[in-house]
C-alpha cells in the first residue's frame, strides 16, 4: 500500500482499532494503542446521485488492528465512473461540541484527491489481476466502473498494523468523501466514529 492511498482509505473508512501513528514529515513514530466506537455511514450525496452506498456492515464491534475484520457491503451506480474520479475528503474532529475541520497534511485529512482511478493504478497495476476477495466476487479494482450494482457478501479479512498520523488522537470524528467528476457530485458518504487512545 502506499501512504497516501492506504492512509486516504482508512481516514475514510474509520474502522480501525488499534493505530501506529507517526509523522512523515520528521520521521517520529508514535504508537498508540486505541480503541474505535460508534462506526456509523450513511449517504450525504443529492437525491439523484448516481453512485450511492446501499449497505455497509462490519464486526465485531470493538475491531481490533491486527486482527480479524467481518464486513460486508453493496452499493450502485446509474452511470459509467471513468477517469477523472475526484475525491474530496472533509476530517473533522468535535471539540467542546463544535467539528472543527483538520487540514490536509502530508496528503491526510481534509484533502482533495484529483484522480482516484489513477492512485488504484498505482496500488493494483493495470493488467494485474485484483486482490482478494474482489477477484473471487468479480469485483472490478480499475475504472471504469460500469452502471449497475456491486456488492461484496460477508467476508472476513486479518487487518495488520496501518500507519496513520500521530494526531489522530482521543476524540470523535466525521469524515465525509464527495466522488465527482468534472465537478459534478457522484456520490457523497459521511462516516463517524470515536478513537479512545489507552
Amino acid at each position: 500500500f502506499s501512504y497516501k492511498f492506504s492512509n486516504m482509505v482508512a481516514s475514510f473508512k474509520g474502522s480501525l482499532i488499534y493505530l501506529c501513528g507517526f509523522s512523515h514529515k520528521n520521521g517520529l513514530f508514535l504508537r498508540v494503542f486505541t480503541q474505535i466506537l460508534g462506526f456509523d455511514w450513511k449517504n450525504c450525496g443529492q437525491p439523484d446521485d448516481p453512485a450511492v452506498l446501499k449497505s455497509l456492515v462490519l464486526s465485531p464491534d470493538p475491531i481490533t488492528i491486527p486482527g480479524d475484520l467481518s464486513a460486508c457491503t453493496s452499493g450502485s451506480t446509474s452511470v459509467e465512473l471513468f477517469a477523472p474520479l475526484a475525491v474530496n475528503v472533509t476530517l473533522e474532529k468535535e471539540v467542546a461540541s463544535v467539528w472543527i475541520k483538520i487540514p490536509c497534511l502530508d496528503e491526510v485529512g481534509s484533502c482533495h484527491y484529483k484522480d482516484v482511478c489513477d492512485m488504484l493504478n498505482q496500488l493494483i497495476p493495470p493488467g494485474q489481476d485484483c486482490p482478494e476477495p474482489l477477484h473471487t466476487y468479480g469485483l472490478p479494482c480499475h475504472c471504469p466502473f460500469k452502471a449497475g450494482s456491486y456488492s461484496l457478501p460477508q467476508t472476513d479479512f486479518y487487518l495488520p498494523y496501518i500507519d496513520l498520523p500521530y494526531w489522530l488522537t482521543n476524540g470523535n470524528y466525521r469524515v465525509q468523501g464527495v466522488l465527482s467528476y468534472q465537478s459534478k457530485e457522484l456520490g457523497c458518504l459521511t462516516v463517524t466514529f470515536s478513537i479512545r487512545s489507552q
